[in-house]
């Protein structure tokens, strides 16, 4: 049987263990304790008396600490255990660890506590199969302090530790000899500073107190902040308000502050994706906008200060082009991979531009789009200049880096992700449709920009034509007739991949989609082939390639389903969009917590309860957005000006929903809605106007 894994995060630091609390190497997991790429711990074993512990329970206090408390021996000796050990774990850019050992019996005992520790400094692009390194291991049994150090040139990384309690140190660890008195409790804090660039002369017992006040008094206190910043959810239906607010919390979870940047910015998720992405950050904030819109104007600024400025075949970088992936582990570093600044993305420079403008919609932020000009401009003129491989005026994309870049640059990046219906894969450049959408979208947002705020009337005119001839001839040349839907992408030499995907919500959201068109749309989005039930499927059933734990094709993505969703909004299709969501949040209650980027496609009607995904990260900041952006979707937010519209669609069972307190450029607002039955189609097949 799989065992339980445990975390705490805090930004991109996290420590994974089982649910003991120990951590060892585990060929299938990644547990230790990991920050910036890169394992500080490998090794982390409480023992009493050379027996090693078992849980009794474990409280996760919050996203970044949790308390275990257990007992020596085997699962017979629970009742009668006459000693029991509390670790209490947090984290945030150190990692500390609180021990008590409790004597519950009517005599002086005598243990020997010991804690086995090391580090192997693997990154985490090898976690699984970690690479010989060999750390210098320095014990410090004066200053009760162990030191694991790897150096490789100019790549330095160091883990300390160090206790409050007197302890013999050596090269595996700390051993504490204790007497404690009848019904009295011994108690020790371990500290782990995970450094960079050497220690620097620090006193790390100093750093003891000082993480202990941050997690204490700053974490605690900066998360009730984060909450009461974001708007008050009062919703009918049980469980909606624990959803709501464990994706705030998640969010909040997953916001680090990359080397030499001072914002936070969202990473993408637990565990393999604890950095930036681009793809991940911008949709993410576009999610979130109505709840959490000070995410955006970091992540922006961060983008820009990092968008492609040459041509570099190995790390697909381009001028204009923004980030995909940003690392700093020593595969990057070295650059055995090309993950420190990888820029193998399509889909990041239009939604750059579209964020952008969605920000400025919501906030009245101009000054933001005037700092932003020359980046928002140079994402733009990338859409023609680059993104335009086959001069036929659809976005495309071609690997250039064939060793160890991505295959599939879009959201769906899978190797196999982008087939026909009986699984043939199309020849590169390949246009895919949901990216001729963005483009779209991007273009007429980036005019408004241009005439509003830039003075450009010139350069708005450009794309705007640009916009309206690529949507003709998007709408001739990717419509299937018979099967009523547009292809999943086009080959270089203009024939259709057929396959049936989730990709046409994101066509109806960005509004490239002709009117007449929608319900067919609509129809295959909630039919059975592409809704399992628990949400809209990836990739249809009744293709050859359909595989329901294929995380592409045909496995159900909350952040997919949010876009999908609002798109059908934006159509007038209500009822289906209100479907959707439903079915969301019913998995999400479900399975509670934090929910995973992906389920299985099953039909809910062979599988009530959600089937994870082995490799399914959770948390994730999309699919956690996802949810609040399916909330908003519901509620049919729209800022118009210096207003916020409301146009509820709430899914029956939901009853009354309140959503209090939303900011935007009219300060806060509040939004209101309750179901009203089925039937509320209110202008099917048109597409609903931007604010102006």
């Amino acid at each position: 049987m799989k065992q339980e894994l445990v975390h705490v995060l805090a930004g991109n630091a996290f420590a994974v263990s089982d649910a003991q609390g120990d951590m060892e190497h585990d060929p299938c997991a990644p547990i230790g304790l990991f920050s910036f790429d890169t394992r500080f711990l490998s090794h982390w074993v409480l023992t009493v008396d050379g027996e090693r512990l078992h849980a009794l329970s474990r409280d996760d206090l919050t996203y970044f600490e949790t308390r275990f408390v257990l007992v020596p021996g085997a699962a017979s000796h629970y009742v009668d255990a006459d000693v029991s050990v509390i670790r209490h774990r947090s984290i945030d850019e150190a990692y500390h660890e609180s021990v008590t050992v409790l004597n519950h019996s009517a005599e002086p005992a005598e243990y020997t506590v010991r804690m086995e520790m090391a580090a192997d400094f693997a990154d985490t692009s090898e976690i699984l199969r970690p690479g010989p390194r060999r750390p210098t291991v320095v014990p410090d049994p004066q200053e009760r302090r162990l030191r694991i150090r790897y150096e490789r040139g100019r790549f330095a990384r160091e883990t300390c530790v160090s206790s409050t309690a007197p302890a013999e140190v050596d090269a595996r660890g700390m051993t504490f000899r204790i007497r404690v008195e009848p019904q009295g409790e011994w108690h020790a804090d371990l500290h782990v500073a995970m450094i960079i660039q050497g220690a620097g002369g620090r006193d790390l017992r100093a750093d003891i107190e000082s993480h202990r006040q941050h997690v204490s008094q700053d974490m605690r206190d900066g998360l009730d902040r984060w909450l009461d910043r974001a708007p008050h959810l009062i919703a009918e239906r049980p469980g909606l308000n624990a959803v709501y607010r464990q994706a705030l919390t998640d969010l909040a979870a997953l916001r680090y502050m990359p080397l030499a940047y001072t914002d936070p910015v969202p990473v993408g998720g637990m565990p393999w994706a604890m950095t930036l992405y681009g793809r991940d950050a911008l949709i993410t904030c576009f999610q979130t906008l109505p709840f959490t819109p000070e995410l955006t104007p970091a992540t922006l600024h961060m983008l820009a200060m990092l968008q492609g400025g040459r041509l570099d075949d190995r790390h697909e970088e381009e001028p204009g082009k923004i980030v995909a992936e940003l690392r700093y582990g020593e595969a990057a570093a070295f650059d055995e991979q090309p993950t420190a600044l990888y820029y193998g993305a399509a889909d990041t420079t239009p939604l750059f531009v579209i964020l952008l403008d969605e920000y400025e919609r919501w906030t009245g932020d101009t000054d933001l789009v005037h700092e932003l000009r020359h980046p928002a401009r140079m994402a733009l003129d990338w859409l023609t200049r680059y993104g335009d491989q086959c001069g036929d005026g659809y976005l495309r994309y071609l690997p250039r880096n064939t060793g160890s870049g991505v295959a599939n640059q879009t959201w769906r990046n899978s190797p196999e992700a982008i087939v026909d219906r009986y699984g043939a894969e199309p020849p590169y450049p390949r246009a895919t449709c949901e990216l001729q959408g963005y483009a779209y979208d991007a273009r007429l947002r980036g005019a408004r920009l241009a005439r509003e705020f830039w003075g450009d009337r010139g350069y708005a005119e450009r794309l705007e034509a640009d916009a309206a001839r690529l949507r003709e001839r998007f709408n001739s040349d990717f419509w299937l007739p018979q099967q009523g839907y547009y292809a999943l992408a086009l080959t270089p030499d203009g024939e259709p991949v057929d396959a049936l995907t989730s990709h046409l919500g994101h066509l109806l959201w960005s509004g490239i989609v002709e009117p007449d068109r929608a319900d067919a749309l609509a129809g295959h989005l909630r039919g059975p082939d592409l809704f399992s039930g628990w949400g809209v499927r990836t990739y249809a059933q009744g293709q050859r390639p359909y595989n329901p734990v294929g995380a592409h094709l045909g496995a159900v993505w909350p952040s997919d389903n949010a876009i999908v969703a609002a798109g059908l909004r934006r159509y007038g299709f209500d009822e289906e969009a209100a479907d959707i969501a439903a079915s969301m949040f019913a998995m999400a209650e479900t399975l509670g917590g934090s929910v995973p980027e992906v389920i299985a496609g099953y039909p809910r009607a062979v599988t009530t309860y959600p089937v994870q995904l082995p490799a399914a990260g959770r948390p994730q900041s999309w699919a956690s957005g996802g949810l609040l952006m399916l909330l908003s979707t519901m509620l049919g937010l729209r800022p118009c000006g210096e207003n916020l519209l409301v146009n509820p669609a709430i899914p029956a069972g939901f009853g009354r929903i309140e959503l209090l307190d939303v900011p935007g450029r009219w300060g806060r607002a509040d939004a209101y809605g309750r179901e009203r039955g089925a039937g509320r189609r209110t202008r099917a097949g048109q597409p609903a106007h931007r604010a102006a």
